[in-house]
């Protein structure tokens, strides 16, 4: 099998494409590199530097739409650029695949900012939609665009907050990725507002096995991607600094703006369809990450 993977040299999607190249698929990468790295790029793949809205698919079999501008603070700033890459862009790489008879197309979407602050929780898949940020709005239309193309069999997966190796330390980066370097060395991370803003935690691996299930089944639509356990800014330090020994308290800092308070993702609906195993337990994903970081 061919697959073109987007944003191929970033985190996540450099993970995906280790996994397909292991088990044998030939792979492209489009990447722009403004995010992803060529450390991250498997020497097995072929790698296009280019940016996804001049994008071309080629012979691809499947395309992996993991590229994005994903920063939701520029998003913020500037909307207009956030819906050009993220939506314009994203219906050109869809309308280029549709027309050179690519039959799986999979997105890499986001469940918190989807749905916004949850009325119920876990949020499942039937929660309503309240995007809090235009990158939010930017990732739901796209979903909306993709059901346009029948002759594409298009999925969507709404990701919680990923983190693992490789996850980048600058920018709008996850807060495990900010606060190991500053644990490891001894130093004092800061945690915005009280800290007991929650997230769901899900670990690389655990995407990265969403995303094989997506690319093999025969399935359509939009499926969570997220543990449905909650854990605030608090304690996943206070675990954090617990495997790697820091003794300095965190101080906290102004809350960000709009920051949504709660996310937790019920994740069971693609587990259950696609047979995958029960997410990495917290803690376990930690020891990997920080081991990684560490290194």
């Amino acid at each position: 099998m061919h697959v073109l993977v987007t944003g191929g040299a970033g985190f996540i999607g450099s993970h995906i494409v280790d996994a397909l190249i292991a088990r044998g698929d030939r792979v492209t990468i489009v990447d722009d590199l403004s995010t992803g790295s060529r450390a991250n790029v498997n020497p097995r793949a072929e790698l296009h530097v280019m940016d996804i809205r001049d994008a071309v698919v080629g012979t691809a079999d499947v395309v992996v739409h993991e590229a994005a501008q994903i920063d939701v603070r520029k998003s913020v700033a500037d909307p207009a650029f956030d819906a050009e890459v993220n939506i314009v862009g994203s219906i050109r790489l869809l309308d280029a695949a549709a027309k050179a008879g690519v039959k799986r197309f999979v997105f890499a979407s986001s469940g918190g900012a989807i749905y916004g602050e949850p009325v119920e929780v876990p949020q499942t898949e039937e929660h309503p939609t309240n995007p809090l940020s235009p990158y939010g709005c930017a990732k739901l239309s796209f979903e909306h665009y993709m059901n346009l193309y029948d002759d594409v069999s298009c999925v969507a997966l709404r990701y919680a907050n990923v983190y693992g190796p490789r996850q980048n330390a600058k920018g709008e980066a996850g807060v495990i990725a900010i606060f190991a370097p500053h644990l490891w060395a001894g130093e004092e991370v800061t945690i915005n507002g009280s800290g007991e803003q929650t997230r769901d935690f899900v670990y690389v691996d655990d995407v990265v096995a969403a995303n094989l299930a997506a690319i093999d089944g025969d399935f359509r639509g939009a499926f969570n991607v997220g543990t449905g356990v909650e854990t605030s800014v608090n304690t996943l330090h206070a675990m954090m600094a617990r495997i790697t020994g820091a003794t300095a308290p965190a101080r906290h800092g102004p809350a960000k703006a709009g920051e949504q308070l709660r996310s937790v993702l019920d994740g069971s609906r693609l587990r259950t369809l696609a047979r995958l195993p029960e997410p990495v337990a917290l803690e376990d994903g930690l020891r990997r990450t920080l081991e990684w970081f560490r290194r």
